[in-house]
Parts: C-alpha cells; sequence; structure tokens
C-alpha cells in the first residue's frame, strides 16, 4: 500500500482524488492505472448509511470479487401504509449485497494496489501558487488540529467529498442539489425469524408516511447483519424513532445494533461539475444519486470512472474543456433514467394515498419485468414498447383512483 510522507518535499501530482467512497476510491484507481501520479485522500472512519444493493452490471462492469458479496437477494418486498405488500421475486437473478464498512476500502486498497498514493486525513482547501497551479491542504490522520496543513501541488482535483461537498461550493459553485438525509442501524441479523417479518433473502421497502413522509424506509439484509434505515428531506421528522419503529414492526427490537450512521443523500446532478480549470466532481458531490431509489453505488462509481476518463485526457491535452465531457457523457447515458425516477418520486411519494397506490402497481407483471431488467442493466428497456404502453395506462387508473387496490397484508 502506498501511503504519502507530509513531511517529504513538496510533490507534483497528476491528480489529487479527495474523498475515498466509491466513485472517489474508482477515480484514482483508473489514474493510476494510466499511469498518472495519484493520490487518494479519504477521511478515515466514516461509513455512508447505504442498503448495501449493487446490480449485476457493477458487479461485471468492475470486477467485485465474490469475496465482497455478503448476502444476495432474489426478492423485493414492497410495503404499502397499510401493511399491504408485494413480493417482487427477481427471476433468473439477484442483487447482490456489501457492507460499505469494508467494500469502501476495499475499493481504496485496489486502487494502491493500482498504484494510487494513500492519505488518511482530512481535506482543508485549495489554494492557488503564483503560477495558478492548484494546492490541496490537507490535514493529516492524527495530526494536532492547531497544527499548519499539509500542502500538496497537483495538476487536477476530483472533488468526490460527498453530498455537502465543500470543493463543490469553493471551485464549482452553483445551488447544492435538494437532498434526503439518511439514518441506517447495523443490527445483528436474526439467526431464526418468522419469514413474514424477516427473510435474508428478501429486501424489504416500505412506503409508509409515519416511517418517511417524502422517501421510504427499508430492510436490507447483509448476511450476518441487517441495515435498517429511513431517508427523508423533511426538516425536524426523527429519523431516529422511525427507526425504532420500523424495528419494532419487523421484531428486530432486540437485536444488537453494531453501529449507527448518518448522511445527507443528493437527489439531482448537478448542473455544473467542473471549474473549467483544472477541477471536477463525481460521485455524491455531483448529485450523482438515483431520485425515487436513493441508488448510489453503482452511479458513484461510474461517475469515477467518467471523471477519471476526462481527468486523463485533461492531462494528456492540456485542455480544460476535456473536464466537461464527464457531465455530458454521463448524462448522456443515465439522464432520462433520473428524468423519470424523479417524476415518479414526485407523484407518488406525494402522501399515503399515492403510496398505497403505487404499491399496488408493483404487483403488475409488466411494472416487475421491466423494473428488473432496468435496474439489472442500468439502461432504459425498450424492446417491447406494448409493455411500456400498458404500464403508462395502468399508471394513469392508479393515479386517478379507477383501480381497486388489493388487500394482502403479511400474516
Amino acid at each position: 500500500m502506498h501511503m504519502t510522507d507530509p513531511t517529504s518535499e513538496m510533490t507534483v501530482y497528476d491528480a489529487i482524488v479527495v474523498g475515498g467512497g466509491p466513485a472517489g476510491a474508482t477515480a484514482a484507481q483508473a489514474l493510476a492505472a494510466e499511469g498518472h501520479k495519484t493520490l487518494l485522500i479519504d477521511k478515515p472512519g466514516r461509513i455512508k448509511p447505504c442498503g448495501g444493493a449493487i446490480p449485476p452490471r457493477l458487479v461485471q462492469d468492475f470486477d467485485i470479487p465474490e469475496h465482497m458479496i455478503v448476502a444476495r437477494a432474489n426478492t423485493a418486498r414492497m410495503v404499502s401504509p397499510k401493511g399491504r405488500f408485494v413480493d417482487m421475486p427477481i427471476n433468473g437473478g439477484t442483487v447482490a449485497m456489501v457492507d460499505r464498512e469494508h467494500f469502501d476500502e476495499w475499493l481504496r486498497v485496489r486502487a494502491a494496489e493500482h498504484g494510487a498514493d494513500r492519505m488518511d486525513g482530512e481535506f482543508v482547501g485549495i489554494e492557488r501558487d503564483e503560477a495558478g497551479r492548484a494546492i490541496v491542504l490537507c490535514r493529516p490522520h492524527g495530526a494536532d488540529r492547531k497544527s499548519d496543513p499539509v500542502r500538496l501541488a497537483t495538476k487536477s482535483v476530483i472533488g468526490a467529498d460527498g453530498a455537502r461537498s465543500r470543493i463543490a461550493r469553493d471551485e464549482v459553485g452553483g445551488e447544492q442539489p435538494k437532498s434526503v438525509f439518511a439514518y441506517h442501524e447495523i443490527i445483528r441479523s436474526p439467526e431464526q425469524a418468522n419469514p413474514e417479518q424477516f427473510e435474508g433473502s428478501r429486501c424489504e421497502i416500505r412506503y409508509e408516511g409515519r416511517l418517511s413522509p417524502d422517501f421510504y424506509a427499508w430492510i436490507f439484509p447483509h448476511g450476518d447483519t441487517t441495515s435498517v434505515g429511513v431517508g427523508s428531506a423533511q426538516k425536524g421528522f426523527s429519523l431516529r424513532q422511525a427507526v425504532t419503529d420500523l424495528r419494532g414492526d419487523a421484531d428486530l427490537t432486540t437485536a444488537e445494533t453494531l453501529r449507527t450512521e448518518g448522511a445527507p443523500i443528493p437527489l439531482k446532478p448537478m448542473k455544473k461539475w467542473d471549474n473549467g480549470k483544472d477541477v471536477l466532481l463525481a460521485g455524491d458531490a455531483a448529485g450523482c444519486v438515483a431520485p425515487a431509489s436513493g441508488e448510489g453505488i453503482y452511479y458513484a462509481m461510474l461517475g469515477g470512472q467518467t471523471a477519471a476518463e476526462a481527468v486523463h485526457e485533461f492531462l494528456e491535452t492540456a485542455n480544460p474543456k476535456a473536464l466537461a465531457k464527464a457531465r455530458k457523457r454521463y448524462m448522456s447515458e443515465h439522464g432520462k433514467v433520473f428524468f423519470i425516477l424523479g417524476i415518479m418520486q414526485h407523484f407518488w411519494y406525494r402522501n399515503d394515498k399515492r403510496r398505497e397506490r403505487f404499491v399496488n402497481i408493483c404487483d403488475d407483471p409488466d411494472v416487475q419485468r421491466l423494473t428488473w431488467e432496468a435496474y439489472m442493466n442500468k439502461r432504459l428497456v425498450r424492446a417491447n414498447p406494448m409493455a411500456h404502453m400498458r404500464i403508462f395506462f395502468k399508471d394513469m387508473a392508479h393515479l386517478l383512483g379507477f383501480v381497486r387496490v388489493k388487500d394482502q397484508r403479511p400474516q
């Protein structure tokens, strides 16, 4: 593992990546693999609250080994405000589950194995020298907070420092995207449980206003552990109490709590990802999380890869216009998906009456098939236009209240 020595003479890096989550670690690995002198700075001890689900396309595209997958889900259960549920089996496939505590560190180690230097520390800011070159200020982990930060010169910076990105605010500007705040508790999975309450191969998503007035709650098993969490953008809403209530509903109150985490999750990509000079955003810092679902790992890693490609071109050509290509390429592939998911969240998460009907829609075979195909492959499914047409009319019928909601409750 490569670790920088902050006491050495100033080294000029080709790229410094700030933030060692999936986006930053992926970007650092890709740049180091291209032969660029790369430094990855990460503040240790921070774990993002996350259900931990990753689709087959991520596993394939980013070479995730089997030992990093702690469980596999073959069903998603959607629960309505009235307690009705719809099970959506994944026919012919599974969703892999990872634990971010170990997965993120494995990504950082892999970046170092490809040649990236690592520094555990806190990002302080960016200054400019007389030539206009970026000087990244960082305080190494364990250093006296009153001490002067380390100064690191670099030709480019990738800001992967999260939803409340300081780099985005200071270097790129623009309005920060709307976020939900997520909170979860990692608990020890029960050894014996009522399968109607808890099943190790089933992810559960609850659309209940009492648990989340504008998003959803979740129970995602990770093998020996389970993520139980909620998200909401409503100020004053008690996420901790909601998780307590959710654990009570699922008979998980007595399960041992191993750790708790909370963080904001952006729900809309930033309109601009670069400063037109030498700084580029990636992951949550760029707002790359899917609306409605809150899915972020795949989109973060793709964002890190795309950012690395743009920075590589910038370093090879010295043309800062190359940085803007990251957002253009990314949104060209996934912008429509984000747009549709944003509309879905706007309409269906508004109140419990609509959430009730949304869960009922999930019982439709066309909806289930196209949902899983889109999720697993990360693209809109165009092969069956008639299925999309049928879903559209069913969707409108549910929205207008023309469809009777089924009464199906857990026993």
